[in-house]
């Protein structure tokens, strides 16, 4: 049976949900956020060494394009490193709502990358969640300031890897590609290892260990499948708005299993309610873009 939008739409909120739990997980793990992502990456990318079928890539797909992805996976590496940064500086559900911003930067990334005729309301929803962006970090200082700043790095990264998976890998095999991105990324993480504080603690604890098991095979493994198979079906700037749904489905968990709610005020709310306006505001708008066009 054919793949349909339908199907890729609901594997994706499927993966969605789950990336959302990732930011709960990345609170309860103890490691840093570089420790943390080296140990995500290393375990999916050992998970997926049988389906990968590791001899046949350079065979199959050439020096190249293994160079490309890895290079796309490095992008995933250094995005998540924002992310679990945003994390620990502010908190879970501040750095789930920066995580919205990649479809204000998928609009304008998307076009150029994957050669498509540029679409002014992807822009101009995109512009919309900026006021909701302010109102959540207008009067955060010190750690929480720049846990907003990383976190709107790690969504750049993220509209940008998403957009060059969907040049570059909707004809390939997902487990095979998750496999190269994410060896490509465990490759390249120590290399920040040097720089980090002496006391800094890189051996999981046993209390983590069960966590990033979680985190690396239900949460990365399988969701990195579900979202490439949806990449096939669905544009860059859809998938980035889907992924938007995170911060519902992760600060909903964070209310009730952390303590967010004490660190954040009524503009945290009213900020998180503009953003996600947009979310849900697009397909409608999309709907009635395409109506008017024909």
């Amino acid at each position: 049976m054919a793949y349909t939008e339908k199907q890729a739409y609901l594997e994706l909120h499927l993966a969605v949900f789950l990336w959302g739990f990732t930011a709960i997980l990345g609170d309860w793990i103890s490691l840093n956020a570089v420790s943390l992502v080296w140990w995500r990456v290393l375990l999916t990318s050992l998970s997926l060494v049988v389906l990968a079928q590791v001899g046949r890539l350079y065979r199959d797909w050439g020096r190249q394009k293994l160079l490309v992805l890895s290079g796309i996976g490095l992008l995933i590496g250094l995005h998540w490193i924002c992310f679990y940064g945003s994390i620990k500086l502010a908190n879970a559900s501040i750095a789930l709502v920066c995580m919205a911003t990649t479809s204000l930067f998928s609009s304008l990334l998307e076009p150029w990358i994957v050669k498509r005729p540029f679409v002014w309301l992807e822009l101009v929803v995109g512009v919309f969640i900026l006021p909701g962006i302010y109102l959540i970090a207008g009067d955060l200082e010190g750690n929480m300031l720049l846990g907003v700043l990383v976190g709107l790095a790690g969504a750049f990264l993220a509209a940008l890897f998403s957009c060059l998976n969907k040049a570059h890998s909707t004809e390939l095999n997902p487990q095979r590609v998750t496999f190269v991105e994410l060896g490509a990324a465990s490759l390249f993480i120590p290399l920040f290892f040097p720089f980090l504080p002496a006391e800094t603690s890189f051996w999981p604890s046993s209390e983590d260990w069960p966590l990033l098991i979680i985190l690396a095979l239900l949460c990365t493994t399988l969701t990195f499948i579900l979202s490439l198979r949806a990449l096939r079906r669905l544009s860059a700037f859809a998938t980035n708005l889907t992924i938007n749904l995170e911060p519902v489905y992760g600060i909903m968990l964070a209310f009730f299993l952390l303590d967010d709610a004490q660190e954040l005020d009524g503009r945290f709310y009213w900020g998180a309610a503009v953003i996600l306006l947009g979310v849900f505001g697009y397909p409608v708008l999309k709907r009635s873009f395409m109506r008017n066009r024909v």
